[in-house]
């Protein structure tokens, strides 16, 4: 399948050696196209010749800070240095690939272009947008990460996250996203439910007659799992005992019923669940290394909703979708879009969930949905000024000035912080962000002109010396 791909360079050795490169992707079915800063519509590859901080700029305005696919490719005689291409990724490549340094580099970008648009499509497929909503670029970047070692991989799965941040959620669409033919239903165990005593039957099962009222044989979740998966929550809650049994059943994949000596065969897939930070529960001897180590083939960490805000009113729309299946969504009025993007949510994603139902219900009518709807206990105290100035604003400020930023150097800083984070917070859409701003659409493209000018100013500059 062909892909098209924008194309653009930094520096004039990367821009000689553009049309070569470009001329070998054509031969692994990758159509170029010029790469235009301020709107990037798809991947796109950046050739350069040196890291420079102009360069990191630039990777970063493309990308949109690695919500749009970036690949940087160093042009063939390039010097660059090992511990520079990290300051890359940090910009917001996807990846970094010296041409002259493997033998097929077209194959290879080509496969990574490949597997990151299959990514992206099931990112963006009902299944994936109605499980797990949000589009912040750091929920996208979550996203990606679990979507791709779900269908691409069988590895096991740790899934790290405050309370109320969907961890269930995702083990069951690493579940749905399983590409194994026949599959059972996700097994889930609650780790913080399960009895001592009866623990070994909960997981390994029983034989008729193994202990008191054991009436009947019974399959435990190992059983239950074979070709699936197996969703451990709260992993971090297992006493040590039954962590080590755990630990020999993923390692050997066998296992025997309590009052059995027939060894059994379970092969699944494990996701397990935690609030707890497992290594610092291993310093404290509480969990066992060598068991993280198996659990954690692969891990990621959900963002607590309050570092996803741009994610809070579509999911206050998802859920009132749910809740209103049958009905047409009200809208939610400035005052109330304020109150639920400025309070804070101890419990994240369960905690807005709750609220909005509360909402809902004393919401009457077809309008939309206004200040009067807020559960009085859940209403700011109007005599508190909204103030978002704190300690931490001026721990940053202090540390600018011992470092020996001036008062214009921090101005510009914090202005180009604010514009470049709300135009990620509204996926490149100058309009919206313009608004958010409250400033002119007209202001802000000039502002990124200007910018993009200077840029390029720049690099002619270094070219020059």
């Amino acid at each position: 399948m062909g892909t098209t791909v924008h194309i653009g360079s930094v520096g004039q050795d990367a821009m000689r050696a553009l049309h070569a490169i470009s001329l070998t992707l054509s031969q692994h079915a990758i159509t170029t196209s010029p790469l235009h800063i301020d709107a990037p519509t798809g991947p796109s590859i950046i050739c350069f010749s040196t890291i420079t901080p102009q360069l990191c700029d630039f990777v970063r305005e493309v990308s949109r800070n690695g919500v749009t696919r970036a690949l940087t490719v160093a042009v063939p005689g390039s010097c660059v240095e090992k511990q520079a291409v990290w300051a890359l990724l940090q910009a917001g490549a996807a990846d970094v690939i010296k041409w002259d340094a493997v033998a097929n580099p077209g194959g290879i970008i080509a496969a990574r272009l490949d597997r990151w648009r299959v990514v992206d499509e099931l990112v963006a497929s009902p299944l994936v947008r109605s499980t797990l909503v949000g589009q912040s670029p750091a929920w996208l970047r979550v996203l990606r990460q679990i979507v791709e070692v779900a269908r691409f991989t069988d590895a096991t799965v740790l899934v790290m996250g405050e309370t109320g941040t969907g961890k269930e959620l995702v083990a069951r669409l690493i579940h749905a996203l399983d590409p194994r033919p026949e599959k059972p239903d996700l097994v889930l165990l609650d780790c913080t439910t399960v009895v001592p005593e009866l623990s070994g039957s909960e997981f390994f099962g029983h034989e008729r007659g193994a202990f008191t009222n054991a009436v009947a044989p019974r399959d435990g979740a190992f059983a239950l799992a074979d070709g699936g998966t197996l969703f451990l929550d709260e992993v971090g809650e297992l006493p040590l005992g039954l962590q080590a049994q755990l630990l020999r059943v993923i390692q050997e994949q066998t296992y025997k019923r309590v009052g059995s000596n027939t060894w059994r065969r379970a092969r699944f897939r494990l996701v397990c669940a935690t609030n707890r930070n497992l290594l610092h529960e291993e310093q404290q001897g509480n969990f066992r290394r060598d068991l993280y180590y198996r659990i954690a083939t692969w891990s990621c960490s959900l963002p607590p909703l309050r570092e996803r805000r741009a994610d809070i009113i579509p999911l206050v729309q998802h859920f009132m979708r749910i809740l209103r299946s049958d009905q047409e969504v009200p809208e939610l009025d400035d005052a109330v879009c304020s109150y639920l993007l400025a309070r804070d949510y101890p419990g994240n994603i369960r905690d807005l969930r709750q609220l909005v139902l509360r909402i809902m219900c004393r919401h009457i009518g077809c309008g939309p949905i206004t200040i009067g709807d807020i559960p009085e206990d859940e209403r700011p105290d109007s005599s508190v000024s909204e103030d978002w100035w704190d300690s931490r604003v001026e721990d940053m400020l202090r540390r600018a000035l011992a470092l020996g930023f001036g008062l214009k150097e921090i101005r510009n800083v914090v202005d180009e912080a604010v514009v470049q984070m709300v135009i990620r917070d509204e996926q490149g859409n100058l309009q919206r962000a313009a608004r958010k701003l409250g400033v002119t659409d007209r202001a802000l493209q000039l502002r990124r002109a200007s910018r993009k000018q200077l840029l390029d100013g720049q690099s002619e500059l270094e070219n020059l010396n």
